[in-house]
């Protein structure tokens, strides 16, 4: 009986080596993809792509590793790419620029990924259902590697994505199924579509949760107060709720530290 294989993972080549070789490189790739991108109007696959390995360890932070000269695939430092393409356009062409790269990433593996797991600002509902979708479309094809987030453990994908959307998860879907995949398929379906209340639901849902868990955070009783909470985000500018609207708990603790400290001024 004939089975269906597996398909190939790979990574761009580049993103495989010492922290120093991929530091070289990284900006470099960007300039290439700008040019490009400014001669065809489209991003062309990486130059060279490298297989990776069944149980290989992909770090995805830094401090995921602090071994930085030891060879591997450093993900996280995918980030130096931007600086390069930054550099490589017109200064009134990069928001432009920057939405369709982050486009042709997303349909990609190693681009899925990436922005799942080190997602760029502003953070909203919309933006975070789109790059959490891309990398449901490629969950199977990801579970092979390991991944460094905190040192002294490898985790699987779904180990990963509980880590760090655990606690994004319940406030959209709270008690929703025990599969973190499942359970990411039902957010992204409900954030795709959530209106500015019920996005503002989820955000006060997960308020509490990251001032519990953010011991630093001054002002706490305030901070943990649901009408304080409701009143500050239903004053918040449009651009700066939609950071916070997917209820992120990286972006959602920016915004706390920021009332923080406006309180701690008053």
């Amino acid at each position: 009986m004939n089975t269906e294989q597996s398909p190939v993972l790979e990574f761009p080549a580049w993103l495989h080596g010492t922290t120093a070789a991929i530091l070289r490189k990284g900006r470099a790739e960007g300039r290439w993809w700008a040019r490009e991108y400014l001669e065809t109007g489209a991003f062309p696959q990486p130059r060279q792509m490298r297989q990776v390995l069944p149980g290989e360890v992909l770090v995805m932070r830094s401090g995921g590793d602090f071994d930085l000269g030891r060879t591997r695939w450093w993900v996280h430092m995918f980030g130096d790419v931007f600086m390069g393409l930054d550099e490589g356009v017109p200064k009134e062409e990069r928001p432009r620029t920057e939405e369709s790269f982050e486009s042709f990433c997303l349909s990609t593996p190693w681009g899925a990924l990436y922005h799942a797991a080190s997602p760029h600002p502003p953070r909203s509902a919309e933006r975070m259902a789109n790059r959490l979708a891309s990398l449901l479309r490629f969950w199977d094809v990801l579970q092979s590697p390991r991944y460094a987030f905190w040192p002294g453990r490898k985790y699987t994908l779904e180990e990963l994505m509980e880590d760090i959307y655990g606690k994004t998860l319940e406030a959209w879907c709270p008690e929703g199924p025990a599969s973190v995949r499942e359970h990411l398929a039902l957010t992204v379906e409900r954030m795709a579509r959530a209106t500015r209340e019920e996005c503002t639901e989820a955000v006060l849902r997960v308020m509490p949760v990251v001032v519990e868990m953010d011991a630093d955070l001054k002002h706490r009783e305030v901070l943990s107060d649901p009408d304080f909470l409701r009143e500050r985000l239903r004053t918040l500018p449009p651009e700066d709720f939609e950071d916070v609207s997917s209820a992120d708990r990286y972006a959602v603790s920016g915004r706390l530290w920021a009332w923080s400290r406006e309180l701690g001024r008053h």
